[in-house]
C-alpha cells in the first residue's frame, strides 16, 4: 500500500512540474509565468522576479511589472531585455509595460516541437 502511494506521489510531482513548465512558455496571449523566475541582481544578490515585483497580466498583449523598490527598477528591465524572451519593456516610473508581440510562423513551429521535447521529456519521467 505504502509503494502505491509513493507513485502517486511521484507521479502527481511530474505532472504538476510538466504543468509549470508549460506555464512558461511563451504563446500569443501575456501570461505573468513568463517573467516570474527570472533572475534578477539585486543588492549583491540573484533574487527571482516575483519576489521584488508584482507582475500582473491586465489584458491579452499586456504584462505589467510594478517593482516595489524604485532603485531597483533599472535592474528589471534589464533583466527583462536581455532574457531572449524578444520583450522591449516601457516604463513610466516604477511601472513596466510589456507588449506581447503576435507569434509569426516560424515561432510557432518552434514551439511546437519544444512542446513535443517537454512532453516526451513527461512521458518519460511517468514511465521511470
Amino acid at each position: 500500500m505504502a509503494d502505491l502511494t509513493d507513485f502517486e506521489d511521484k507521479c502527481a510531482r511530474s505532472i504538476d512540474h510538466f504543468k509549470g513548465e508549460l506555464a512558461k512558455v511563451r504563446s500569443g496571449r501575456a501570461s505573468s509565468a513568463l517573467l516570474e523566475d527570472l533572475q534578477v541582481e539585486y543588492y549583491g544578490a540573484r533574487v527571482p522576479l516575483k519576489q521584488i515585483a508584482m507582475l500582473n497580466a491586465p489584458e491579452a498583449r499586456l504584462i505589467t511589472v510594478q517593482v516595489y523598490d524604485d532603485s531597483a527598477t533599472d535592474a528589471v528591465e534589464k533583466t527583462i531585455r536581455s532574457a531572449g524572451l524578444g520583450f522591449n519593456p516601457n516604463r513610466e516610473g516604477n511601472l513596466l509595460r510589456i507588449n506581447v508581440p503576435s507569434l509569426t510562423e516560424d515561432r510557432r513551429k518552434d514551439i511546437v516541437k519544444s512542446l513535443g521535447r517537454m512532453a516526451e521529456d513527461a512521458r518519460i519521467a511517468l514511465r521511470n
